[in-house]
């Protein structure tokens, strides 16, 4: 990951001055009083997302409680990075409970020391930019099915659409599967896991022994079962197939490790779960948080199609214009700012731990909040605005001598934006998640603006971050066809 384009310079409502402040001493603040033999777990559970803020607003390292056991929670983006990037040496990857295993087994996410190497190497080359290039076309044309279908007036659910169709992207790509109905089966399942993973971690189950059963976790169990069962009938398809497939899951077969070991079938389960949860949970939200945004900042919205205008003319996009669509890079990667799909990060210190070059106890569970991280004054000016202009240059807006564009950023340090985490363990579908969402944009921006009526929409911490009810708009035809 580079360093990124950051805030507004000024010195006014919030802005910071030109430049990156200096670094605060590396002061340990307490956190709020927590009750006894629970810590600080309900007010997390209650709403996390403010939580993390009130941590932050106290400090950069601040002590709290989760349940009985000792917490640090970071803000500040350099020591943010070292936690990712010691999270192999120094830092240990936490067990994130028996809801988050169900779901994910032990794939390249919760995998650990020399089997999260091995995994990662396996999986690895196929979401490198040259495969994400061939699965393009994909995006584009499900894309472009989608907006065929759309006509001006018509009533939607952005949520449910924008579902529909990254589960259909993702089970081509992913499975090599090409019916509507392997999607909604899969994605079904994956919507009713991931909400009691967001259930289980932020409430009391975060606390209960794996062994007591719950509610929720009969639901997630059944869950998992269906998608385990759809993902064997798949797996076995391809197995049986005597044609090679470009799919995710047959370069995932055919993967060999350092020794020519294969993957088993229970590790291809894992992974294949693993990158659907990447390539559709993370895609999706994006999107509808997206025209939710734009929906409201008129300005920003005609900044975009303007580019889109301009860059694709008379033609839908594909790979080959990701690196022109530089303003609707910036409007995804500016959503992914205030509403990242990845709300937090977790490591658990060993020994030699130290953030801000002070010790860390063995033991202590280390937190930091993409969501009060990106939305924190120190590195946003007016932190709270969509502001796309945040991330573009003055080279890439065509102007001269480097100066950037009224209200664009400067610089910011590395980490201070970081919806896929980072370091060695940085998200291996970040390539796969970005252009595809920049494509889909494109597609469906270019001939339609959504008019989103739903109001007081809140975003929900579950697995990833989802608005909290349906997201209702109207469509409303641009009058421009390819």
């Amino acid at each position: 990951m580079t360093t990124h384009a950051g805030p507004d310079a000024g010195t006014h409502h919030g802005e910071r001055p030109t430049g990156t402040p200096a670094r605060r001493p590396a002061v340990f603040a307490e956190g709020p009083r927590g009750a006894p033999l629970l810590g600080n777990l309900p007010a997390f559970g209650k709403d996390p997302l403010a939580f993390f803020e009130q941590l932050r607003d106290r400090g950069d390292f601040v002590r709290w409680r989760f349940g009985r056991s000792r917490a640090l929670f970071i803000a500040h983006p350099d020591d943010i990075g070292e936690l990712l990037t010691e999270i192999e040496r120094t830092f240990d990857q936490p067990d994130l409970g028996i809801a988050f295993r169900t779901l994910l087994g032990n794939g390249v996410v919760v995998a650990k020391g020399a089997d999260w190497r091995r995994k990662r190497s396996l999986v690895q080359p196929s979401v490198r930019p040259k495969q994400v290039r061939s699965y393009a076309a994909t995006m584009a044309e499900c894309a472009v099915d989608l907006a065929d279908r759309w006509t001006d007036g018509q009533r939607i659910d952005i949520k449910r659409e924008m579902a529909a169709l990254t589960q259909l992207i993702a089970v081509r790509t992913i499975f090599g599967v090409d019916t509507a109905a392997d999607a909604e089966s899969i994605g079904r399942a994956m919507d009713i896991a991931q909400k009691e993973i967001g259930a289980e971690f932020s409430g009391i189950g975060a606390l209960l022994p794996d062994w007591i059963p719950t509610p929720g976790r009969a639901r997630i169990k059944r869950a998992t079962a269906v998608i385990d069962a759809e993902v064997s009938r798949i797996v076995s398809r391809h197995r049986d197939g005597d044609t090679e497939r470009p799919d995710l899951l047959s370069r995932l077969l055919a993967a060999r490790d350092e020794t020519g070991a294969r993957l088993s079938d229970r590790e291809i389960r894992d992974e294949t779960v693993t990158l659907y949860i990447g390539g559709h949970e993370t895609t999706s939200s994006t999107l509808v948080w997206a025209w939710h945004l734009l929906s409201r900042n008129p300005r920003v919205r005609d900044a975009l199609t303007g580019e889109l205008d301009r860059v694709l003319a008379d033609h839908e996009p594909g790979y080959d214009d990701y690196a022109s669509l530089t303003y609707t890079q910036a409007v995804v990667k500016e959503t992914l700012r205030l509403y990242p799909t990845i709300w937090l990060i977790t490591g658990l210190a060993k020994e030699g731990a130290t953030v801000g070059g002070t010790p860390v106890p063995v033991g202590t569970r280390v937190w930091s909040s993409q969501w009060a991280t990106h939305r924190d004054p120190r590195w946003y000016g007016d932190p709270e605005a969509f502001r796309p202009e945040r991330w573009l240059t003055g080279e890439q807006e065509g102007r001269k001598g480097g100066e950037p564009p009224e209200g664009a950023a400067r610089e910011i340090p590395e980490y201070a934006w970081f919806p896929f985490g980072g370091g060695p363990r940085v998200c291996l579908g970040t390539r796969f998640a970005l252009v595809e969402a920049v494509l889909v944009l494109a597609v469906l921006a270019r001939r339609f603006h959504l008019d989103v009526t739903a109001d007081g929409i809140r975003p929900v911490p579950s697995l990833t971050l989802q608005p909290d009810r349906d997201v209702l708009a109207t469509i409303r035809a641009r009058g421009f066809r390819g």
